[in-house]
């Protein structure tokens, strides 16, 4: 009889139903105010519940991509991006496995640029509706030394990429064009064309390259000048 009474009263099915409510609260929170996401609530939103949005995260900050449903919904070219933080993968281009990751070490200076323009792009296309809590957000909201590193990483790399614009536009690049049928070949309007090192490029990158700049005849003699294979010393085009 005591078990009867229990089932059927009234104050059991009411608790019932605010356990419910809060549950839905919970999963269902609306976005008007911004929130703060365990990469296991964040999963939720990854496009597969059609009754859900659609949120990405990018250094720990937490957009809603509804709108670009047909790119981040289920299917979607995009989707590989919803309902986690994947930082890596927009520079990366790595979308399976340990390519998703919000983990950014080892990358050049200018490529957490590119990842921090990513995270404004999503700040003027999408609607931002919290953070992530973890590598770059605390409990708190606040953000963590590892968002600070990065945000001076990517700054640093901004100023090296304008001192190498700067660098380089004392010294006119080549022109070029490519065609299928025809390979590729640079020359210059003035002067001849030249390979040469990119003495930031380390910094910028990791990695060294060099590029078609175009030097005056009485500009030949300096060091780390390289004449294309094949080419005259003095012509002014050279096939690639």
């Amino acid at each position: 009889m005591a078990a009867k009474l229990i089932a059927t009263s009234p104050f059991v099915g009411i608790a019932v139903f605010v356990s419910l409510i809060a549950l839905v609260a919970f999963y269902y929170k609306p976005f008007s105010q911004q929130r703060l996401f365990t990469v296991e609530e964040l999963a939720l939103y990854n496009g597969t519940d059609q009754s859900l949005p659609i949120l990405l995260g990018i250094l720990g900050s937490v957009f809603d991509v509804t709108k670009g449903k047909s790119h981040y919904g289920e299917g979607g070219g995009y989707n590989h991006f919803s309902g986690r933080d994947a930082s890596r993968a927009f520079v990366s281009g790595n979308f399976t496995g340990d390519g998703l990751t919000d983990s950014l070490r080892d990358l050049s200076s200018t490529q957490v640029k590119s990842v921090v323009e990513w995270r404004d792009f999503y700040f003027r296309s999408y609607t931002f509706v919290g953070k992530l809590v973890g590598r770059y957000y605390d409990s708190e909201g606040n953000p963590t030394k590892y968002l600070k590193g990065v945000e001076a990483k990517a700054a640093r790399g901004a100023q090296l990429l304008e001192k190498q614009k700067n660098e380089e536009a004392k010294q006119p690049s080549c022109n070029s064009r490519w065609s299928q049928d025809e390979g590729g070949e640079v020359w210059c309007d003035e002067g001849v064309p030249r390979l040469v090192q990119r003495p930031l490029e380390i910094a910028l990158t990791g990695k060294m390259s060099k590029r078609c700049a175009c030097f005056k005849e009485d500009q030949l003699d300096q060091s780390g000048l390289e004449v294309y294979e094949g080419c005259d010393f003095l012509a002014k085009t050279c096939r690639v």
